[in-house]
């Protein structure tokens, strides 16, 4: 076929420059060096990620044994570049933001704790040394760690349908170490082979409502210390939930646990109205917690309340975390359903704390590495395993009391942790008279958070299917449990995806009038569109068994319609060329390859040519070893633009 210009270009191309032509430019193409394979792929990602300096580890091997120190140490434990630049002004903005970090971690994670049906030192336990470990190997300057109230009540409603933790709490306190240490290690497996992209099949849409329904039922549980109740139901749906209070509320109950409960509740909200009303009061809000704790403990001890129906704490264990190494359950009959629910405490730990995270980085303007982060809290929670902690992961609304105090460093975990291991000493007996009524109340406060009303609204209005997820997840909590809300959630996304995937579609394209730049014609009126010459693009990024079928029957309609510039002057002709620009497609399966066969011999049969431009490494390498270029005759192009000139005929060009 001769070359024919259809039109003049002032744009010179930079190849023809360096006096290469059309047919070595194809030859570019075709003689492409071969992609790497999928094991070399997998070694450099281990590498990047498993050796602290990634794929330069082995020649930063053979640099003097000093280099090769540092560079390693700095890779596994970023605090000692922190401490390369460390000032005693950072550390008074720390030692700030971490006392007050404190005063806000003690009570939560008693209340935590409670939430996640241990003992009130489980989650002062779990604020002390997975944070001491963050702050060792963890890249976020603003996180703060220590147990979070959605975790509590995956372990909670999750394990007790193994072992009910009031039946026998010594077996329930074994299966929470034995599900935080799988968690650990599913987290830091993700982070050290890059397998973060698992924890995105929890959508943002499906976040914001799984959060909220667990916000919700959270909340419902809380009625349980909020009322005094002793016999509650242990299953998380809200009609089990509310069902539950309804029969105890026909029975005797003490009204003074309410009477706290709302009293502290109120003025927990009133200090955060006033801290978002002042930002310089930013440490009311923070500190009201733990004014709650002292002053409801004073209240019932002074008052004896607890002689009068108000249920009170009691004895909390106080000291050194102690080991639990001889309590982990690594074999036996529920080993299989610890892991299960390891793997998904894992996913949830670490979509709330990376989130929350990047969140904080964005806004100081520092990069936030999610492997290294999904690495550094694995590790913290297979420590925390061994050390008497449950799972630990970043929580939101810590995060945002450590930024509005100040905080420069993760030497903000290093304080908190420090204060809640001398309360542990010092502290605990003066705890037995704390109402169990505060510490719903606190809990309770610290939900409004966790509900986003006007990013559910945001969803609605820009993706239905989203919003779809979104309210799965919220409903899937709320009547069944947060297994199911999970399941509906990832279900939905799931199929979301396979339906863009199987229905990808295809998109005409037309050359943007003083350019050489093809671009859909639907979303560009004024592209115009050659004669008899069809221009698609696959609008998705793998070709494969799932699409293909629908992709080629998207092709060929096309390809039976007339094309023309448009122009009432300019009536379209029948299709005679086809030209198929594949840079948006990434990969190609032997589906995918099949269907282009059939096509091809579909267009051959009706007169029509086929043309390829612009493939990418892995497509074009697949399209050699299937001899699929011998068939279109190499009619394979570097750019659209070269496709056309090259294959237009003079018969196409005079229309």
């Amino acid at each position: 076929m001769s070359s024919v210009s259809v039109e003049t270009f002032p744009a010179v191309n930079m190849l023809d420059l360096e006096g290469s032509g059309q047919v070595e430019r194809t030859n570019w193409v075709l003689n492409a060096p071969k992609p790497p394979g999928i094991c070399s792929e997998i070694v450099s990602a281990i590498r990047e990620n498993v050796f602290p300096c990634g794929n330069r580890f082995f020649s930063v091997c053979k640099e003097p044994r000093l280099r090769n120190v540092m560079p390693f140490l700095e890779g596994v434990f970023p605090i000692i570049l922190l401490c390369k630049n460390y000032k005693i002004s950072k550390f008074k903005r720390d030692l700030m933001a971490g006392l007050t970090l404190a005063s806000l971690c003690i009570p939560q994670s008693i209340g935590y704790a409670t939430l996640a049906k241990l003992d009130p030192q489980y989650g002062l336990y779990t604020s002390v040394v997975p944070p001491l470990i963050y702050a060792l190997v963890g890249t976020s300057r603003d996180i703060a760690i220590g147990p979070v109230a959605v975790v509590s009540l995956l372990i909670s409603s999750m394990l007790q349908k193994i072992q009910d933790p009031l039946v026998d709490p010594t077996y329930y306190r074994k299966l929470v170490f034995t599900a935080t240490l799988f968690a650990g290690v599913f987290q830091a497996a993700f982070g050290l082979l890059r397998l973060g992209f698992l924890v995105d099949f929890l959508s943002h849409a499906a976040i914001v409502g799984f959060m909220a329904g667990a916000a919700v039922m959270i909340g419902l549980q809380q009625l349980k210390g909020l009322l005094g109740i002793t016999n509650f139901t242990n299953k998380t749906d809200i009609v089990s939930v509310l069902e539950s209070v309804w029969k105890s509320l026909h029975h005797p109950w003490s009204p003074f646990n309410f009477i706290i409960g709302c009293s502290f509740l109120s003025f927990i909200l009133i200090t955060r109205f006033v801290g978002r009303r002042n930002k310089r009061l930013f440490w009311l809000p923070a500190m009201a917690p733990l004014i709650s704790v002292i002053l409801s403990t004073l209240i019932v001890y002074l008052t004896r309340a607890d002689g009068h129906g108000v249920k009170i704490v009691k004895h909390v264990k106080g000291g050194l975390n102690p080991s639990s190494v001889d309590q982990l359950l690594l074999n036996g009959p529920h080993l299989g359903e610890v892991a299960k629910i390891g793997l998904v405490i894992a996913v949830v730990a670490l979509t709330e704390a990376v989130a929350v995270g990047r969140s904080f980085a964005a806004i100081k303007g520092y990069h936030l590495d999610g492997n290294k982060e999904m690495t550094a809290i694995g590790l913290m929670n297979i420590v925390g395993s061994l050390t008497s902690c449950y799972a630990a992961t970043g929580s939101f609304s810590r995060t945002a009391v450590n930024f509005s105090a100040g905080c420069e460093t993760v030497v903000s975990n290093i304080v908190m942790a420090i204060t809640v291991f001398i309360s542990l000493q010092c502290f605990t007996r003066l705890l037995y008279f704390t109402p169990i009524a505060i510490l719903a109340s606190i809990i309770l406060s610290a939900l409004p958070g966790l509900i986003d009303l006007s990013e559910a609204r945001n969803i609605w209005k820009i993706d239905k299917l989203d919003f779809l997820a979104c309210a799965g997840a919220f409903l899937g909590v709320l009547f069944g449990s947060v297994e199911i809300g999970l399941m509906v959630a990832v279900l939905v996304s799931f199929a979301k995806i396979l339906l863009i995937s199987i229905q990808p579609g295809a998109e005409a394209l037309g050359l943007i009038p003083g350019t050489d730049m093809y671009y859909s014609v639907e979303q560009y009126p004024m592209a115009r569109q050659t004669p008899g010459v069809l221009i698609i693009r696959v609008k998705s990024a793998l070709l494969c068994f799932a699409n293909a079928n629908s992709v080629r029957e998207r092709i060929a309609k096309f390809a039976s319609q007339k094309v023309g510039t448009g122009d009432k002057e300019n009536a379209g002709v029948r299709t005679q060329l086809v030209v198929l620009d594949m840079s948006s497609l990434l990969n190609i399966d032997t589906s995918g390859i099949t269907s282009l066969k059939e096509l091809q011999k579909e267009l051959a049969s009706q007169g029509i040519e086929l043309a390829i431009a612009n493939p990418r490494w892995q497509v074009i390498d697949k399209l050699k070893l299937a001899n699929f270029i011998g068939e279109v005759d190499s009619r394979v192009f570097l750019t659209v633009r070269e496709a056309v000139d090259a294959c237009i005929t003079p018969k196409m060009a005079a229309v």
